[in-house]
């Protein structure tokens, strides 16, 4: 949700500077919006994979029998472990089935 909206807003500041900048403003005002909101957009669309880089299937990975529901993904979510980086893996197992339909579900 917070990530819509710094979106809406990143839009809303960039298209508030092209309406600016079409009714004949020349101003500091006008590149600072446009600048802001380009700014904003590039980082959060460019922000998911600056984090969390992709782990290789090679070598000592060893599971840890941690699990978790993923809270944005809603899916099960296993934690391997790699003795010689320190490096932690997140593997998705599988979504939820559905409370509702009187399968069990797996706890963490």
């Amino acid at each position: 949700m917070l990530r819509r909206a710094i979106l809406v807003y990143a839009g809303l500041a960039i298209l508030g500077a092209l309406a600016l900048a079409m009714a004949g403003v020349v101003t500091m005002l006008v590149l600072y919006l446009f600048a802001n909101g380009a700014i904003v957009l590039v980082a959060i669309l460019f922000e998911r994979g600056r984090y969390r880089s992709p782990a290789t299937s090679q070598g000592p990975w060893q599971e840890t029998g941690e699990r978790f529901v993923d809270p944005s993904t809603g899916q099960l979510m296993k934690v391997r472990y790699n003795p010689q980086t320190g490096e932690r893996d997140y593997v998705a197992l599988s979504p939820l089935p559905d409370p509702r339909s009187g399968e069990e579900t797996l706890s963490p």
